[in-house]
C-alpha cells in the first residue's frame, strides 16, 4: 500500500527526524522550509495563524507544529515564545530563571495545525507531558531537551534513547491525534 505524503512546512531538521520517526510507518513526511512570520497571540492562535499562512504560500494541503515550554511558576512562560528565550539564553539560561523559586514544574505542548489547503478550515492536535525544570543533562543540540525531564522518569529529553522519548513526548502524543484524524481522510 502506497503511503499518503504529509507536507511539514518546518526548517527544523530534528523535528522533522522526528516527526518522520513517529508517523513514517503510515505516512511519508515531506519537509517544506519557508519563513513564516512570528505572530504574537496564544498557542493556539498562534498555530492557527502559521497553518493559513503555510497553506496560503503553498497552495496545499500542510501541517505546521508549535512547540511550547510552560513553566508553572511563570503561569505559563516562556510558553509559545521559548523559541526566542532558548536563542537568547539558552538551556542552562532557562534552568536559572526557575532559581528563585522552588517550583520546577514545567508542561512541554505541543500542537500540530492542519489545513486542508487555503481558505480550508485549521484543525488543531495538542499533546501535553509534565515534568520538571532541571540542570541541563544530554547532549545540547535539541532545544530545551537537557532541561525537561517528564514525570516518572529519571532522564530529560536529551539523555533518553530516541526511542523511548518518541513513545512518551508531547510531540508523540499530538502526532498520535494527527494521523487518527488524517486516516479517516
Amino acid at each position: 500500500m502506497m503511503k499518503k505524503t504529509l507536507l511539514f512546512v518546518t526548517g527544523n531538521k530534528n523535528k522533522l527526524r522526528e516527526v518522520s520517526k513517529i508517523l513514517g510507518d503510515k505516512f511519508e513526511v515531506v519537509a517544506h522550509d519557508i519563513d513564516l512570520e512570528e505572530i504574537q497571540g496564544t498557542m493556539d492562535e498562534i498555530s492557527i495563524k502559521k497553518c493559513q499562512a503555510a497553506a496560503e504560500v503553498v497552495q496545499a494541503a500542510v501541517i505546521v507544529e508549535d512547540t511550547s515550554l510552560c513553566f508553572e511558576a511563570f503561569n505559563g512562560l516562556p510558553g509559545a515564545y521559548v523559541k526566542w528565550f532558548l536563542k537568547e539564553i539558552g538551556p542552562k539560561g532557562l534552568c536559572d530563571m526557575l532559581a528563585a523559586t522552588e517550583n520546577k514544574k514545567a508542561y512541554a505542548r505541543c500542537t500540530f495545525a492542519y489545513s486542508g489547503g487555503p481558505g480550508e478550515k485549521v484543525v488543531l492536535f495538542t499533546g501535553i507531558t509534565k515534568g520538571n525544570i532541571v540542570e541541563p543533562r544530554g547532549p545540547t543540540n535539541f532545544g530545551w531537551d537537557p532541561i525537561f525531564q517528564p514525570n516518572e522518569f529519571d532522564q530529560t529529553y536529551a539523555e533518553m534513547s530516541t526511542e523511548v522519548k518518541n513513545s512518551i513526548s508531547h510531540r508523540y502524543k499530538a502526532a498520535m491525534q494527527l494521523q487518527q484524524f488524517l486516516e479517516k481522510q
